[in-house]
């Protein structure tokens, strides 16, 4: 079966990587195409699933970047806009685990200024998810458009969010206060366990599984980096071991598992509504298949999520 289109609204980020200059008091930065949404877009198109992402590009030197490479991972961006604001940048610094802090320059730039009239004539009629999270929902004056847009979006087609809480951004109380309409919301909410321990503090995996059920996601999925991930079906829960690999680092990671379990779910025909047909057992498959995209991911420099084509040699090379 062919996976159906998943739509994804966000943000580009350019990622600056610092690095050693040739003195003391020079500082050198790599830049990548980054942005959670961004990630998850070229990870599902680089799976297979066609992916539409709907985005605000800069015509700055950042947002050809971002275009060029959406484009070249197969990305549709027929319903992006292009803005007149300059783009978001991200500078990372990488700790010895690979983990990078991220210091944001995001005042006034293009991902956040969505306006109703930009989404009102969106098509959603090939669309069997809509994925969205990280700064969009909670950057303002766009945040409050896009809920409108998901909510307009809930009755034809399944909706996947990830707060990717950035706190040097935004106070994670805005997450906070919002994250039950997002549940309301969502059909399949997927977090980490450092967004847990900023959206609900000291409370274990299980028991904020339970309080973002009642409150009307489906499916939650929480990944715990080496600890693999933690995923609940209306209660019914099951552990996923992570995949072992050499880390270079772990941006994108979480991006990647999130296309990952989606691009395996619109495989198999379970995308499109409310998740009625999903079983505990597709839950496993989907999360095991997503640990694989996530860590090839952190084998690799930055947000590069792998193409299907090297998923495929890996399942070779485990036969063997």
């Amino acid at each position: 079966m062919s996976p159906r289109q998943i739509t994804v609204l966000g943000e580009c980020v350019a990622d600056a990587f610092t690095e050693p200059a040739g003195t003391s008091n020079e500082l050198a930065l790599r830049v990548l195409p980054g942005g959670g949404p961004a990630n998850t877009a070229v990870a599902l198109a680089r799976l297979g699933t066609p992916a539409r992402f709907l985005a605000r590009l800069s015509g700055d030197v950042f947002g050809r970047l971002f275009r060029a490479h959406l484009e070249a991972s197969g990305v549709d961006l027929s319903s992006a806009v292009a803005a007149a604001e300059p783009s978001t940048l991200a500078v990372a610094e990488l700790d010895a685990e690979g983990q990078a802090a991220f210091s944001f320059h995001a005042q006034n730039t293009a991902d956040w200024q969505w306006t109703a009239e930009e989404l009102a004539g969106v098509d959603l009629s090939e669309t069997a998810c809509v994925h969205t999270g990280s700064l969009a929902l909670v950057r303002e004056p766009g945040a409050a458009v896009v809920e409108d847009f998901l909510a307009a979006a809930a009755p034809r087609a399944t909706v996947s969010i990830d707060p990717n809480v950035r706190p040097l951004l935004v106070d994670p109380e805005v997450y906070r206060a919002r994250l039950a309409r997002w549940c309301e919301l969502a059909d399949v909410l997927r977090l980490s366990e450092d967004d847990l321990e900023l959206l609900l503090p000291g409370a274990p995996p299980e028991q904020a599984c339970d309080i973002w059920h009642a409150a009307g996601a489906r499916l939650v999925v929480i990944t715990r980096g080496a600890d693999g991930a933690l995923a609940s079906l209306d209660g019914e829960r099951l552990h996923v071991p992570a995949v072992a690999t050499r880390v270079v680092d772990t941006v994108g990671a979480g991006d990647s598992f999130a296309a990952g379990l989606l691009h395996h779910l619109g495989a198999r025909g379970l995308l499109g509504g409310r998740l009625e047909e999903l079983r505990l057992d597709d839950v496993a498959e989907a999360c095991r298949f997503a640990a694989q995209v996530a860590a090839l991911t952190c084998s690799v420099a930055g947000p590069n999520p792998p193409w299907q084509s090297e998923l495929a040699k890996l399942a070779t090379v485990g036969r063997g």
